[in-house]
């Protein structure tokens, strides 16, 4: 029956051990021992993120989970009050995340000031993303999740890379009040994201670039990841002139050019195929220009049998 219940609660979010003991109002010794057996059998998976351990649903074994679950009465007591305490779980961490917020408010608000509008950058990237389908999405330096939030929906699993566990958390109460049950989040350095290669359809990586020391290597992780003829999407400041960004914000490069970026991309083994810029507004002349570059994996999938020796001679 514990185990039952781990696996309904993991089918809704990825929960830390102390939150999972909450929640059953059992010992700790008790649930990690059925923690341990259900990692052990592949229905769910351990990801550290600095001193903390989260629990999820295991893939692909998350699907036989999911199936355990639903056929699980929803008006069973046991059940709904562990989704009372669930609830109450993701409550104290939506607070945990404002209560980040607020103490960096005045960061935040001068970081947004500083390019065209948000709505206008979003717009572009759903336009230039399309309406392809997204098997596999993957954020790296997801930050606090808004990538994850506004494409997710339109993908079947999506997984976010960051460093930081404080960003984590925020992206975590994030995707919690967002309802969304097919995101994992992972701590890990975009120069060894810890995602699976040959992976994903896309991958994103907004606004992260201009703080890396070499975000070339960066790129070339990315494309590690892509499925074949999988897109990478990269948005980040144009190139730029305000020197006054690498105190302010820790800015490593003042954005950059298309041929840069160009250059990177064709390191990495990948073709451009599309790039825009979203220049701020008329009346703000002070703000910069975001640029948004997609780039495909050269590989492709074909359903055509292999060509015989004969053939190819």
């Amino acid at each position: 029956m514990t185990r039952l219940r781990l696996i309904g609660l993991l089918s809704e979010a990825e929960l830390t051990v102390s939150e999972l003991v909450a929640i059953l109002g059992q010992s700790q010794p008790r649930v990690s021992r059925h923690l341990k057996l259900l990692v052990e059998a592949g229905l769910a998976e351990r990801q550290r993120e600095g001193a903390w351990a989260f629990y999820r649903l295991a893939d692909p074994g998350g699907a036989l989970a999911r199936a355990l679950v639903a056929r699980v009465d929803p008006a069973d007591p046991t059940f709904a009050a562990d989704r009372t305490r669930l609830a109450a779980a993701r409550e104290a961490r939506r607070k945990q995340a404002a209560a980040y917020f607020a103490e960096r408010a005045a960061d935040w608000d001068a970081i947004r000031a500083l390019h065209a509008s948000e709505s206008r950058v979003e717009a572009a990237i759903m336009a230039m993303v399309g309406d392809k389908p997204i098997r596999g999405l993957l954020d790296l330096g997801t930050g606090t999740g808004r990538m994850l939030e506004l494409l997710a929906p339109r993908a079947d699993r999506a997984v976010g890379v960051d460093m930081s566990p404080a960003m984590l958390a925020v992206a975590r109460a994030r995707i919690g009040e967002s309802g969304l049950r097919n995101v994992q989040l992972r701590q890990g350095d975009l120069y060894a994201p810890p995602v699976e290669r040959d992976s994903y359809d896309l991958v994103v990586i907004h606004q992260v670039l201009h703080f890396l020391d070499d975000p070339a290597r960066a790129l070339a992780e990315a494309a590690r990841a892509l499925r074949p003829a999988g897109r990478l999407l990269v948005v980040d400041f144009a190139a730029h002139g305000e020197e006054s960004l690498r105190e302010r914000f820790a800015h490593r490069r003042l954005g950059f050019a298309d041929e840069e970026i160009a250059g990177f991309l064709a390191d990495a083994g990948l073709a451009q195929v599309a790039a825009e810029r979203v220049a701020p507004a008329a009346g703000e002349p002070d703000k910069l220009t975001v640029a948004l570059w997609l780039a495909r994996d050269r590989r492709v999938i074909s359903d055509l049998p292999p060509k015989s020796a004969m053939e190819i001679a």
